[in-house]
């Protein structure tokens, strides 16, 4: 549902004209964004206004139905709610992050922290909580779509190494000690930003700005968690990390 005392034409105005929303878009008009929610007024208000703001949409009323149109239609963004028939968003999140690195904003009518966390570690990049405005939702799918074209862009730098760590951001895999490291788009962007700036101490605020964007809307202890998950991952010791440190007060830092 969008946000009380709002209607769809109202919503749809406040985000901006179709040129403002196509300009404000990743670079190109006509991003593809695919909606997977059972509600079918929720559904046709956010295609309507999506449509409204120069966006291609295709939806889907169920899980089983939207990681079909996932596979299928290859979108550039993935509007995916938690709760759905057939099969749950978490599940279907977690299919389409084995398929592709697609920008995914997971909406949930829950607000505990725990949901949040479950949904980033299936692998997607922001969530929203219902009821929530039109804006409010347009403005995540650019900053999705933003980071997603910069991603791609820093993709192209060449191999870093660490230790027994090999990080090939063109091809975006890890390696450690020989061994491919499966990591998560996040974890993964995480990681690379960290290596590329060896030494230098940032603070969670900056790791979130360069990593998630300035417009995240997300807080601190996200940093925290994907730290956890990758240090686990890279790290031989990930209670004695020797590549990714805690900078006490501060933030973390990557040494090589």
């Amino acid at each position: 549902m969008f946000a009380p005392g709002r209607t769809m034409m109202d919503a749809a105005d406040g985000t901006g004209s179709n040129k403002a929303a196509g300009a404000a878009g990743p670079g190109r008009a006509g991003a593809k964004v695919l909606v997977v929610e059972d509600e079918p007024s929720l559904v046709a208000t956010l295609s309507y206004n999506l449509r409204k703001n120069g966006f291609d949409v295709v939806s889907a009323t169920d899980g089983a139905a939207g990681l079909q149109a996932a596979r299928r239609d290859r979108p550039d963004v993935v509007v995916l709610d938690l709760m759905l028939p057939k099969m749950d968003g978490l599940e279907v999140c977690r299919r389409i992050r084995g398929d592709s690195d697609v920008p995914i904003l997971m909406l949930t009518a829950k607000g505990e922290e725990l949901d949040r966390v479950v949904g980033l570690e299936m692998g997607a990049d922001d969530y929203l909580t219902k009821p929530f405005g039109m804006r409010e939702l347009m403005a995540r799918v650019r900053a999705l779509l933003r980071r997603s074209g910069a991603r791609r862009a820093e993709g192209n730098g060449g191999q870093i190494t660490a230790g027994a760590i090999e990080i090939d951001p063109r091809g975006r895999t890890v390696r450690r000690d020989g061994a491919d490291v499966a990591l998560k788009p996040k974890e993964f962007d995480l990681l690379t930003f960290l290596a590329r700036n060896p030494g230098q101490v940032f603070t969670r605020e900056q790791i979130l700005e360069r990593v998630w964007g300035y417009d995240f809307f997300g807080g601190s202890r996200t940093v925290d968690v994907h730290m956890r998950w990758l240090r686990e991952k890279v790290e031989v010791e990930p209670a004695r990390p020797a590549h990714l440190l805690t900078v006490r007060g501060v933030g973390y830092k990557f040494v090589r």
